[in-house]
Formats: C-alpha cells, sequence, structure tokens
C-alpha cells in the first residue's frame, strides 16, 4: 500500500502539564488543539501505523488537551488515545486487519495513528465501528472496577455518573453478575432508564436530602465498593455513610471542588479506605492473561446486546475544531470524530 505524505490532524498546542484543574468540559478547543496538515508518522521497532476509521472522544482525552491529566502533552502531536482502524504499515502480524487501540506514540484524532504494536487488539467482523473505536477505555475500565467488586464480596456497589457511557456498561454488568448497583445520578430524568437498565437504587443528588435517602438504601444493601467519578462533598458525605470496610475508588474528577473528610476517625476505626484507580497502572500490574480474556468478554457483551454504545454524535475531523463542543456538552451519549470525512 501506498501511504500519502501528509494527513489532517487535530494537533495540541503545548507541552507537559497546565496548574489547572477545570473539569473534562470544554466550550472551546482554540485554545488547546490546531487542525493542522502534517506528516504521516513513520513506525519504528514495535510499532503499528493505523488508517483511522474512527476515534472516541472520552473525558480523559479532554483533560489530557488541558494539561490536566497524568500524562504530558507533546507540542505538534495528534491528540486522541483510542479509536479503531487499519493497520497499514509496522512491526506487527496484524498488517492489513481491523483493530481498536490506545495510540501510544500520535494520537487517533487524526487520519493516521501510530502506537505501540502491543496495544493493538483485533475486532471480531461482526462488532460495531462505534462500540470497536470505544471498547478500550470505558469499557475495560468496566471490567477492570467490577472485578473489584466482586472481590468485596458484598451483594451491592455504588457508582456515580451512572448515566454516563461508563456507568452504563457498569451498572448492566452488575445487573448480569447479580451484584446490586445503587446509580447516583445528578437529574431525576435518568432515574427511570437506568432502572430500567438494572440499577437497583438510583439516589439523584439535586433531591432533597439525598444523604438520608442514601442512608436508607446503604442499611438495606451494605454497599462496599464506591466507584467515584466525581470527586465532590456528596460523594465523600456519601462514604462516610457506607459500612465499615468501604472503599472509596476514585477514577475522575468531573467536579472542581475539593471535598472535606469531616470523618477520617472512620480510616482507623472502620477500616474504610480511599484510592485511586488508573487504567494505565491497572493494565501493567493484572495478571497478563486478565487482558485479553476482558476484551473477548468486551467484544461478546457489544456484539450480543448485553452492552450497548449510546452515540451522542459522530463529528467530521474536518469540523471537529467548531462542531466538537456542541457534541460533548449533551447530557447522554458518547462523541466521535471521523477522519475519512
Amino acid at each position: 500500500m501506498t501511504l500519502p505524505a501528509q494527513m489532517d490532524a487535530l494537533t495540541q498546542l503545548h507541552d507537559g502539564y497546565a496548574d489547572t484543574q477545570t473539569g473534562p468540559n470544554v466550550s472551546d478547543l482554540t485554545p488547546f488543539l490546531a487542525h493542522q496538515t502534517i506528516a504521516v508518522p513513520e513506525p519504528g521497532a514495535g510499532q503499528a501505523l493505523i488508517k483511522v476509521h474512527l476515534a472516541a472522544v472520552n473525558p480523559s482525552d479532554i483533560h489530557f488537551i488541558k494539561g490536566e491529566y497524568g500524562q504530558p502533552r507533546v507540542k505538534g502531536v495528534p491528540a486522541g488515545f483510542e479509536g479503531v482502524g487499519e493497520v497499514v504499515a509496522g512491526d506487527t502480524p496484524f498488517v492489513g486487519q481491523r483493530v481498536s487501540f490506545f495510540a501510544s506514540a500520535s494520537g487517533a484524532w487524526a487520519e493516521y495513528a501510530l502506537t505501540d504494536s502491543t496495544t493493538l487488539v483485533p475486532c471480531r467482523p461482526d462488532l460495531a465501528e462505534v462500540d470497536a473505536a470505544g471498547q478500550l477505555v470505558n469499557p475495560l475500565t468496566a471490567i477492570a472496577m467490577f472485578d473489584m467488586v466482586r472481590e468485596s464480596g458484598a451483594d451491592s456497589f455504588i457508582l456515580n455518573a451512572a448515566g454516563s457511557q461508563l456507568g452504563k456498561l457498569l451498572i448492566a454488568l452488575g445487573r448480569d453478575h447479580g451484584i446490586k448497583p445503587i446509580a447516583v445520578v445528578r437529574r431525576a430524568a435518568q432515574a427511570d432508564s437506568l432502572r430500567a437498565l438494572g440499577a437497583a437504587e438510583v439516589i439523584v443528588s439535586g433531591d432533597a436530602d439525598p444523604l438520608e435517602a442514601a442512608k436508607s438504601v446503604f442499611e438495606m444493601h451494605k454497599p462496599l465498593i464506591l466507584l467515584d467519578a466525581v470527586g465532590d462533598q456528596f460523594t465523600a458525605d456519601l462514604f462516610f455513610a457506607m459500612p465499615a470496610h468501604a472503599r472509596w475508588v476514585n477514577y475522575g474528577k468531573l467536579s472542581t471542588e475539593a471535598p472535606a473528610l469531616h470523618h477520617l476517625g472512620q480510616m482507623i476505626f472502620q477500616n474504610k479506605k480511599i484510592e485511586g484507580f488508573w487504567l494505565t497502572r491497572w493494565m501493567k500490574e493484572v495478571d497478563p492473561s486478565r487482558i485479553p480474556q476482558s476484551f473477548a468478554e468486551i467484544q461478546d457483551r457489544f456484539i450480543s446486546g448485553k452492552w450497548k454504545t449510546d452515540v451522542a454524535g459522530i463529528v467530521p475531523l474536518s469540523e471537529a475544531m467548531e462542531r466538537l463542543p456542541d457534541v460533548l456538552a449533551q447530557p447522554d451519549g458518547k462523541a466521535f470524530i471521523n477522519p475519512r470525512k
């Protein structure tokens, strides 16, 4: 295959980190990205070049382009952590195959992405493009965190931001494994759909006295794991209302509010724990056999209909600078970038 010398891409305007923590919301991409024509990257040893079919947009991507994520930006390099496409060159046996990938060297918000060959995940032919483009960050996180839930031995668990794509994946896992999900959301309008999906209880943080409602739920179900994407004061209050031996697992910061920890004595006398979860670290520490097992389960769940990708919008790469913020502002569903349009 003859490859072009240049490609369209959304490239980063800054290096390193920023001294901000503004959350995964963005109304204007121009302070962080530029739509440019740049050279197609060349794969080196252990790398694969992928012609991108579709790229996902996750909250971690927005934190990253703002300099608020756990790895530094590189000026002039395309952004975008994950996508799906065809391997067109490189040090890999998957040349010519459709794969999902983490873009470790040159990002997925471009016509071509460059990555470590070990990150490639071959896709079943019946896996839809939107599912393949987003099967790594959210689904693999859901599998990893649900392993924690099962290991806790509890009959229930709590998750906030439960109306998100990741939240819905976790609710479905709880439903299918007989472990009751207790969903926390901001809007009452989300409650019925989450109950229909499998949530045993829904706590609406915007209701009158939601903490008292939560305490009643906890008395009945006794959850031991709190999966937290928000990191606000209500999350802290929920944690301190949970039973002894509870674990607060934070994996995101949707809130810019810093919670006060009013009952630290519970950490001593009730053996409660606060910890962080980062998928990158989990992939390095978990038994290596768990990762291919997880991807087989992920693809089966999407193809069988146990999971579905709710799509907020698919934006052409050429229009992403203008249109992507509006798609990201929608309350439910996942955004994608299509480099082929």
